[in-house]
């Protein structure tokens, strides 16, 4: 699987991520899923502090304690949370991230963390403070780059002009091509890698999209009705046969734009991750296929974080 460089980093991730959210507490069960992405050359696996209230990172870490070197490791930190009662309030603070980072380390059973992102954002964080955290982690050893988990047009440009970030994970498919509009271009030409989550927009691009869209589209998604998701749906089907499916369809249409580095896909059991394996191939989704899915869906703007 091709691997591509974060940013100014050191890193090189594959061009699909395993999104680690949806594991499950199931020590077992959640091992076989990343063992099997590991054998397939997906090196990078995606989690959260926030995620199952520290749980999910407990469980990343056992499964990959004794494999650590083969994997480049992100997760990420800024809501301040209480796993006792489950309630959680945000805090980009230097004091917060430093502690974050030691709770996350320890969790995780390892001595640094490959990406460290920022759980979210606003405009009205001390942003310069929390450059500064990630920064003095960055040179202590404890994590080897840094960035933003963030969707807002405003907080994106802000660190794209005060830090020193490599990569942005952000919400894009063929549903949401929001980021089309003004942050991709901005990224790229800044040499800030996207981590796009995603891909498959919550199943409505998967193999199954029709039963996902007649259970999660009743009231529609993003800016598009049930009937125009429907719709879409139907259209995009006729670009699809036995051997190029909708998954696949997704997920180069996510990797076909220069600034995704890689597309991040959650799963639940080995069969989903091989389902997504099995679309991928290194050839990209072709030019006049790209432009046919774009005509069949359409552009749609970030309204709010102006």
């Amino acid at each position: 699987m091709q691997k591509n460089r974060l940013g100014n980093s050191e890193l090189h991730v594959s061009e699909l991520t395993l999104g680690c959210m949806s594991l499950g507490k199931d020590q077992k069960q959640a091992g076989n899923i990343i063992d099997y992405a590991l054998e397939h050359n997906i090196n990078h696996l995606d989690t959260a502090d926030l995620y199952d209230f520290g749980k999910n990172e407990e469980v990343v870490g056992k499964a990959i304690k004794e494999k650590r070197e083969q994997i480049i490791l992100t997760s990420k930190v800024g809501n301040n949370f209480n796993k006792e009662d489950k309630n959680w309030y945000w805090d980009p603070s230097k004091k917060h991230i430093t502690e974050g980072l030691k709770d996350s380390l320890k969790r995780l059973q390892t001595d640094y963390i490959d990406f460290y992102m920022l759980h979210g954002g606003t405009i009205e964080d001390p942003i310069d403070e929390t450059i500064e955290a990630f920064e003095i982690l960055k040179r202590e050893g404890l994590i080897r780059a840094y960035g933003i988990s963030s969707i807002r047009p405003n907080v994106i440009k802000e660190y794209v002009k005060h830090s020193n970030i490599d990569a942005v994970m952000m919400q894009y498919n063929i549903l949401d091509r929001r980021p089309e509009e003004e942050i991709l271009d901005l990224l790229h030409s800044n040499n800030i890698s996207v981590l796009a989550r995603g891909p498959l927009a919550k199943g409505m691009l998967s193999n199954h999209s029709a039963n996902v869209i007649a259970r999660k589209g009743k009231e529609g998604f993003l800016d598009y009705s049930f009937k125009e998701l429907t719709d879409i749906n139907k259209n995009l089907a006729t670009l699809c046969d036995e051997d190029f499916t909708l998954n696949e369809m997704a997920l180069k249409y996510t990797l076909k734009n220069p600034a995704i580095a890689s597309a991040v896909f959650g799963a639940s059991s080995v069969e989903q991750v091989k389902e997504n394996i099995a679309n991928y191939n290194k050839e990209p989704l072709s030019d006049e296929l790209y432009s046919k899915i774009r005509q069949i869906s359409k552009p749609i703007q970030y309204n709010a974080h102006r």
